[in-house]
């Protein structure tokens, strides 16, 4: 019982600084795709522009969705690539 509860207390450890590790990207990211979003398929959706993310060796283009707020005001703050660290960072999309 102690090593399975010490395992598991490891392991919870590891998946929150795996978490919390950031990818260093070289190569700054493309400009963003124009894409067509069309019309909400609800009143109250909010438009969520895609990104591109780094797959490896490249960057891939993540397509934007409708999505519904969580609360009522919400707003949508994009994600984001910042230089530094010697490279490019991504910082993630949230809802404020």
């Amino acid at each position: 019982m102690k090593k399975f509860f010490l395992a598991a207390i490891c392991g919870l450890f590891l998946s929150v600084g795996v978490a919390n590790a950031q990818i260093v990207v070289r190569i700054g990211p493309p400009a963003p795709v124009v894409e067509r979003r069309g019309p909400p398929p609800r009143a109250g959706f909010v438009w969520v522009g895609g990104y591109h993310r780094w797959g490896g060796q490249r960057y891939v283009w993540v397509p934007g969705r409708w999505m519904r707020p969580p609360r009522p005001r919400a707003v949508w703050v994009p994600g984001r690539w910042v230089h530094r660290r010697g490279g490019y960072v991504f910082v993630q999309g949230r809802w404020r």
